[in-house]
């Protein structure tokens, strides 16, 4: 095999979901403790020595112990190359979340042992079946109160909609939290508990005995030893079969058990999933599959972040390289815009911290220089041969309020903060037809985005913003384009308005008011998805 061929063939890119609190971010760092990426990790609620987690980088993230942004980190494990996409958790997250999983080919699902399934989940899960994505999941925090793991097994199969098996099962919970038996080694790991274990980057003390050993009841407890031969005997019964087919096409979730505050049952995690998971995946295009060992290089952008460095007002481009290999000042087709472009500055990034780099390969995640050029969705290809990537829909907004800038004279500042921040994703500006952006109503998925816009005005751009929340529950995209949005008949709590690319839409209070504007308006076609980013 060409050196080619195996440098793409040893990436894995995935993505970590999870509802706020799970531990999604602290397994992110101990994953990168393990492949050397970082020497120490920063708890995002650990005091000791007022740490915070490496993968936060912006300061309200920092100031409130949660992921705003999605991060993207690379490190070295086992002879993988691996790309770690962390999303936000936080319930109040953003539509940057959603985007943020078109670039991964599989996801980490984490869950809170005493929880289970939660809503925010529910959400992203959607998102990663859309695409038929394996899904792992490590249900974390078994070092605390949990719930039966029969319990939290039944609710991932009826309230997500796919089958799982477990690769491990624990023994207890809690303080009596014993460890777990591995199904296919039919050995168990019996967890020795460390508070060091928290800053440390070596797996917690564990004991290995097999299910059939005479020393087990003393090792774990009489009573936990009866009680896992009996699970072990209904498991290998009743349960799901291991089918890695089933794994890749994304119709079963493997379960995994462990503490990532801990340190138990991480790196065993890593390393089976790096065995479960695949080289990047094809992409589809509008002339066809996309093969990621096509020797033409090929990507498309996947957010864009303004400021990322307040010393220097810079903007990255985040790209997901889909086929090819990736060269440090070559010259590729950007197809949204129509010309030719030379990708100056290409950088890994470790949250704030940036590497430049002078190659990479399909399955890498890079950071470009973005000169306000890029948008969303947009195709880079080769000149000779170009085409578009399948779009990234837009995902309609939950939450509005109107945004007016405190000081007149600062109107420019206003605008362009306004405008590079919705660019970004996170929020989506809509105004009255035939008015400016003196005054915008700002639609969000998560109503955070709103107190993050109002930091970032301030920090970034010195501007002051005053926001009053507005009524509307529901947006929905005017398709019909021969109607006057001026004449159309509507109840007196609808509002017309447009977005940034001129596109007419309304906003509705109630579904009720939907019907009647359908009802009352002859030819009026709505829709709930404003297209893909791509269709400019």
């Amino acid at each position: 095999m060409s050196d080619f061929q195996s440098e793409i063939g040893r990436r894995r890119t995935f993505a970590i979901i999870s509802h706020p609190d799970a531990g999604k971010t602290t397994l992110t760092e101990k994953l990168l403790l393990y492949g050397g990426a970082i020497a120490l990790a920063g708890s995002v609620k650990g005091k000791k020595a007022q740490r915070h987690a490496v993968s936060d980088w912006m300061e309200i993230e920092k100031q409130r112990g949660i992921s705003v942004t999605s991060s993207v980190m690379q490190f070295q494990y086992d002879g993988c190359c691996i790309n770690i996409l962390d999303t936000p958790g936080h319930e109040d997250f953003s539509e940057d979340t959603y985007r943020t999983l078109m670039a991964a080919d599989s996801a980490v699902m984490v869950l809170d042992a005493s929880k289970g399934v939660e809503r925010q989940t529910r959400k992203l899960f959607k998102v990663c079946t859309l695409r038929h994505i394996p899904i792992i999941t490590f249900i974390n925090k078994m070092d605390r109160a949990a719930r039966d793991p029969f319990e939290l097994m039944e609710e991932i199969e009826n309230l997500l909609g796919i089958r799982t098996c477990p690769v491990n099962w624990p023994i207890g919970s809690g303080k009596e939290f014993q460890g777990v038996y591995d199904r296919e080694s039919k050995k168990i790991l019996v967890f020795h508990a460390n508070s060091d274990a928290v800053f440390e980057s070596k797996e917690v003390k564990s004991t290995e005995v097999s299910l059939d050993d005479p020393n087990l009841d003393s090792a774990i407890g009489t009573d936990f030893a009866a009680k896992l031969r009996d699970d072990v005997e209904l498991l290998d019964g009743a349960g799901d079969g291991f089918d890695l087919e089933a794994v890749r096409e994304g119709k079963l979730s493997p379960v995994f058990f462990g503490s990532a505050l801990t340190n138990f049952g991480v790196e065993p995690f890593l390393k089976e999933f790096l065995q479960m998971t695949t080289a990047p995946l094809p992409r589809n295009s509008d002339s066809g599959v996309v093969n990621p060992f096509d020797p033409d290089f090929s990507a498309f952008v996947f957010k864009i972040q303004a400021n990322m460095n307040k010393a220097h007002r810079d903007r990255i481009a985040f790209i997901r390289i889909c086929s090819g290999k990736f060269e440090k000042g070559m010259e590729v087709f950007h197809v949204q815009g129509g010309r030719k472009v030379k990708l100056a500055q290409p950088q890994h990034l470790m949250a704030q911290d940036r590497e430049v780099i002078e190659e990479a390969y399909a399955g890498d995640i890079i950071g470009l220089f973005d000169p306000g050029i890029f948008s969303i969705g947009d195709t880079l290809c080769a000149a000779d041969k170009p085409f578009r990537f399948e779009g990234i829909p837009t995902f309609a907004p939950e939450h509005f309020s109107r945004v007016q800038q405190v000081d007149t004279m600062k109107r420019k500042q206003f605008v362009k903060g306004m405008t590079q921040i919705a660019q970004e994703g996170a929020i989506q500006i809509f105004h009255e037809p035939d008015s400016g952006l003196e005054e915008v109503v700002v639609g969000v998925v998560g109503t955070l985005q709103f107190d993050v816009l109002q930091y970032r005005l301030k920090n970034e751009y010195n501007v002051e913003i005053r926001m009053s929340s507005l009524p509307y529950e529901e947006i929905r995209w005017v398709e019909s384009t021969e109607l006057d949005l001026k004449t159309l008949d509507l109840t007196s709590d609808t509002k017309r308005v447009q977005d940034v690319r001129g596109n007419n839409l309304l906003l509705f209070c109630n579904s009720w008011s939907i019907q009647w504007a359908l009802d009352h308006n002859k030819g009026l076609r709505l829709s709930e998805f404003g297209g893909t980013d791509f269709e400019r």
